[in-house]
């Protein structure tokens, strides 16, 4: 079960020429989930190649920068002939806003285009094998963060030990890993228990959108395979953060180190380190020694399983 990650916009609120404003998908096996939709979201999707088939986006708030794409990608939908449904989520108060936009200059999309409020700790978005539920962030408006929390997988199968009990090679095997018990011919019963380990966690992204550090991000986000967190600015702009209600590129480690993540990209960067945002990443490394990178537009980033070999 692949899951792909791929930076589409990670700039501030001004975009650069090398950076976008900010948009992030997911690709779980085919199903593409999309966090946020700067202005010109859908060309940056052709150019990295991602596809148009997403399901879902996922809004964090309403400034300019992480929701004026949202007009372009609808319309660009349409002229592709789509025809399957988008759900749109967003933060409290925003479903009115966000209708405006999927309607802008009084377009009609000619497929269906359904708008949700989402309140902080409710699953947005609830699949067969995960969720993805919205959690507090600290932002200048109402906002909302989003963690995609795949269901526990089932424990490694001790075919060794099964064949010892005496199990058929087949499909009492698979029967046994789903959890169930296996009556052999001779009437001795395998519980699956006997066969199975412990269930294996599944994976695990956290996206926060625009945010000051917060303990919530900490706790949402403990052992999680991939962070995405706002990291606008280096120390020396610390007041500056403070008072935009973004994160420096520390707070952030600090938020990375103690939810123990296992991978930390540091994105929304500010224009003033266009030229070089080798500054943010240091600053962070001293905090946060695990896998840590400034996210740039374009990167893609496999998210194996906790414990895959890596």
């Amino acid at each position: 079960m692949s899951m792909r990650a791929t930076f589409l916009g990670t700039g501030g609120a001004v975009p650069t020429t090398a950076r976008a404003p900010s948009a992030f998908l997911v690709n779980r096996d085919g199903e593409r989930l999309l966090f946020d939709c700067g202005e010109g979201t859908q060309r940056q999707m052709m150019r990295f190649g991602t596809g148009f088939g997403i399901g879902h986006l996922f809004v964090t708030h309403l400034h300019g920068d992480h929701i004026l794409g949202i007009p372009g990608l609808i319309q660009t939908l349409d002229f592709n002939e789509r025809e399957g449904p988008l759900a749109i989520h967003g933060p409290p108060g925003s479903k009115r806003h966000l209708e405006k936009l999927v309607h802008a200059g009084g377009y009609q999309p000619g497929f269906h285009v359904s708008v949700h409020e989402v309140q902080p700790g409710n699953v947005a978005y609830s699949a067969d094998e995960y969720d993805v539920r919205a959690f507090e962030t600290e932002h200048r408006t109402s906002s909302v963060g989003y963690v995609l929390v795949e269901d526990d997988r089932p424990g490694r199968f001790d075919r060794e030990k099964a064949e010892e009990l005496g199990v058929p090679v087949g499909p009492a095997f698979g029967r046994l890993h789903s959890g169930e018990d296996v009556e052999l011919e001779d009437g001795t019963v395998v519980r699956s228990e006997q066969v199975v380990g412990d269930p294996r966690p599944g994976r695990k992204v956290v996206y926060t959108g625009d945010t000051r550090p917060l303990d919530t991000t900490v706790e949402v986000a403990e052992d999680a395979d991939l962070l995405v967190h706002d990291a606008t600015f280096t120390d020396e702009e610390s007041d500056r953060a403070k008072s935009t209600a973004h994160s420096t590129a520390r707070e952030a480690a600090r938020v990375a180190r103690d939810a123990n993540v296992r991978r930390f990209a540091l994105t929304h960067i500010s224009a003033r380190y266009a030229a070089n945002p080798n500054p943010l990443l240091e600053q962070a490394r001293e905090v946060y020694h695990g896998d840590v990178f400034v996210a740039e537009d374009g990167q893609k980033v496999d998210v194996p399983f906790p414990d895959s070999e890596v």
